[in-house]
């Protein structure tokens, strides 16, 4: 009785967070993110230097690449006992649920936009869209794949990042931060085509969404405000550049 009475009295210990697929699968999923990162560079190189960009192409191939790097992801966790909704986490049992995480996508946006907009002047950033006007879109068909590249990237870019990496460099390391600076690194990584500054900006951009997709449990308010981000930043970027 006595040491049942010691046993109730200690405080539980956190479960550790368990690990999304196997270490050859992440491996593996590194390895496409920084090709995928290398191409973009590159490619982004040769579009700069071309006097009409094939944009419309570049979008699709994002669109397509990014869903076959969340089926892959699916595949994993699937066969590490896992699943996609478990990694997106969160649940709308009720009509005020959807309407708590577009709450919560909304202030969490307009207190990133302060520290971004800090973070840009600090680096001095503040002219790196002049750097990226050529990937914005410039007539009605190239703002329609825009805002699907924007939805696809705010799903897809949620569950790779944060769905993914985070939880599993989180899982590796037994440190929860730790998984949050990590997968904000790699986040950054694979933006390098915009740019050092650029990069470094959208670092800090994924260590707040890292933040938020730890405090709520979830990347439903992350996919959101990421998805709306994009296709704001795009489509206002095109009118403020011309």
């Amino acid at each position: 009785m006595a040491t049942d009475s010691i046993a109730l009295s200690q405080p539980s210990l956190p479960t550790p967070r368990s690990k999304v697929a196997g270490a050859w699968h992440t491996v593996f999923l590194l390895a496409l993110v920084t090709a995928w990162s290398a191409w973009a560079y590159f490619g982004t190189l040769r579009m700069r230097a071309a006097q009409n960009p094939h944009r419309a192409a570049m979008y699709v191939f994002t669109i397509l690449w990014e869903w076959s790097i969340v089926a892959y992801i699916a595949w994993g966790a699937k066969r590490h006992g896992s699943s996609l909704r478990e990694l997106i986490g969160g649940k709308w049992n009720d009509w005020k649920a959807p309407l708590k995480d577009i709450g919560i996508a909304a202030g969490f946006w307009l207190m990133a936009l302060v520290v971004l907009g800090v973070t840009s002047v600090a680096l001095h950033a503040n002219k790196a869209g002049q750097d990226i006007r050529y990937l914005l879109p410039q007539n009605q068909m190239e703002i329609l794949l825009w805002i699907l590249t924007s939805i696809t990237a705010g799903i897809c870019e949620e569950v790779i990042f944060r769905g993914y990496f985070q939880r599993q460099f989180s899982a590796w390391t037994g440190n929860e931060p730790a998984g949050v600076l990590l997968s904000a690194a790699v986040f950054g990584e694979a933006h390098i085509y915009q740019g050092w500054r650029s990069t470094m900006v959208i670092l800090v951009y994924g260590l707040l969404f890292g933040i938020l997709a730890e405090a709520r449990k979830s990347l439903r308010p992350g996919m959101m405000t990421h998805a709306w981000h994009d296709g704001f930043a795009g489509l206002v970027g095109r009118l403020l550049l011309k």
